[in-house]
């Protein structure tokens, strides 16, 4: 394995599944959006699976809620974006802990200009819903944790797919299942925010991936010339 494969935030054998993964993702979201564009309303799906109220829930499921909701608040996400960084670096990726702000910030970035585009309310006009950004953070924080560990113990396509998707999906439904308990957002805009997260993250990887090998060719090209004189 070269210095390229070990330092990338994305292992070479995940690449291809994940860039596919990535595209399907976006066309949910463009698909989402443009259904339920200018809405304030709830469509058919979220209807039929809960009506979004403020106590659709009860305690003591309402206070894990309520718990869920505070990590994709400002103070909560920021602890964990704090966190994972840490870990990047104590692990010494500081490739991979550029990769989680990027990757977070690209992500809560895009949902939040996707809300303004789409135009999506709930309870009243000022609620902008579409696509939920506390799912869409979480599990973006999820995949680069998911990738991360996938690269850290040599998991094959199958297995790091497998391991970075299971990740996505239970970041997402936790968060996503809080959200609509607490009667924030339509399912329909959970999904949204997973799949935001899920087209966002590939991108980002490749980006970051990109710069930083660029960068390195040039401090090696650098260095030989001076080697040279």
């Amino acid at each position: 394995m070269n210095g390229r494969s070990v330092c990338a935030v994305v292992p070479p054998s995940l690449r291809a599944r994940l860039g596919l993964i990535a595209v399907l993702a976006a066309l949910v979201v463009v698909v989402l959006g443009v259904l339920y564009a200018g809405h304030g309303e709830g469509g058919r799906v979220d209807v039929w699976i809960v009506r979004p109220t403020a106590d659709s829930v009860r305690p003591p499921w309402r206070r894990v809620a309520l718990a869920m909701d505070f990590l994709g608040e400002p103070a909560g996400s920021a602890a964990l974006l704090v966190a994972a960084v840490t870990g990047c670096l104590l692990l010494r990726r500081p490739r991979a802990a550029v990769f989680a702000v990027a990757g977070v910030g690209m992500t809560v970035g895009s949902a939040t200009l996707l809300k303004h585009l789409v135009g999506r309310t709930i309870h009243g006009d000022g609620n902008l819903s579409y696509p939920s950004g506390h799912t869409a953070f979480f599990t973006a924080l999820a995949l680069v944790v998911a990738l991360l560990v996938a690269d850290r113990l040599g998991l094959g396509r199958t297995a790091g797919t497998s391991l970075v998707l299971v990740a996505a999906l239970v970041a997402g439904a936790a968060m996503g299942w809080a959200q609509v308990a607490l009667g924030a957002h339509y399912p329909t805009d959970v999904l949204g925010g997973w799949c935001t997260a899920l087209a966002v993250i590939p991108a980002t990887a490749w980006l970051v991936d990109r710069t930083a090998d660029r960068l390195g060719e040039d401090r090696r090209s650098d260095a030989g010339r001076r080697q040279r004189r």
